[in-house]
């Protein structure tokens, strides 16, 4: 994730970057699964195994079919995890260009989740469902074959950060229950505005830069591309709360320690996230 305009990336941060990618991992295997729709863009392999991290993964809810109308606005919005690697398109069907490809995991080495925004089948009759598709350039859209993603899951939640009043609002609902000062990108190092989804809850990176937790989005900085997972654009806390608020980040989303712990009690992962 980015880090802060008076932090810059230096000896603590490559130790901290070393650390992460020398993290252990549990290997469990992938349950198989019957591949009815996109032979050529979904690789099911039962044997193929899949790295399980120590993260703070979303809360389960009962899993819904995708083939249903999604629901919108107050009611709330939808969101599914990738289960296999997966081309998304820019329309139903396997002749289609390809957009992006999706992984099962995200460069933090959590599980992969999309915005859901439609489903069609194409023209023999397989199922696709159009996703937000994740990394640069942000706000791009394509079509995944359905067997790629698990149930969908609905999230009432939504975060919205205002570049302009510098605040952070966390509403359930359609009520604002939640609303903080942040930090920002510098001029140079704009935060990305658009349309995103918060994908994992990390405590790993907890240290006086990044405070007591941090949230993975999938929104990327179209200027910062050498960090690990190219710019990502995280919500994280800070240990320098007289900078907030204020446009003095990489990109990232910052907040005072205590109001991130806050919103970690409050916001479930899957939220979307709204940058205006």
């Amino acid at each position: 994730m980015t880090g802060s305009r008076q932090s810059m990336p230096g000896p603590v941060a490559l130790v901290i970057a070393a650390a992460l990618i020398a993290l252990p991992v549990v290997i469990a295997p992938i349950a198989g699964l019957a591949l009815t729709s996109g032979a050529q863009d979904v690789v099911l392999d039962p044997a193929r195994p899949t790295l399980a991290v120590s993260t703070i993964e979303a809360q389960g809810k009962p899993a819904t079919p995708l083939d249903v109308p999604e629901p919108n606005g107050r009611s709330g919005s939808l969101w599914a995890r990738v289960v296999s690697p997966a081309m998304a398109r820019v329309a139903p069907g396997l002749d289609s260009e390809p957009v992006a490809r999706l992984s099962v995991r995200t460069p933090e080495g959590s599980s992969s989740i999309v915005s859901v925004l439609a489903t069609a089948k194409d023209s023999v009759g397989y199922s696709w469902v159009r996703v937000r598709v994740p990394g640069l350039p942000n706000g791009r859209e394509g079509w995944v074959a359905r067997t790629a993603l698990g149930g969908s899951e609905v999230s009432t939640s939504r975060l919205i950060v205002d570049t302009t009043t510098l605040t952070a609002s966390l509403e359930r609902g359609g009520q604002v229950v939640l609303t903080v000062p942040v930090g920002i990108g510098a001029d140079q190092w704009p935060t990305p505005r658009g349309e995103f989804i918060v994908r994992s809850s990390l405590t790993r990176y907890k240290s006086p830069q990044y405070g007591p937790i941090a949230f993975g989005t999938t929104a990327r900085s179209p200027v910062l591309t050498d960090w690990p997972g190219g710019g990502v654009v995280g919500i994280h806390g800070t240990d320098r709360p007289d900078l907030l608020p204020g446009r003095v980040s990489h990109g990232c989303i910052r907040m005072r320690n205590d109001d991130i712990l806050s919103l970690a009690r409050l916001m479930p992962i899957g939220t979307p996230l709204l940058v205006v």
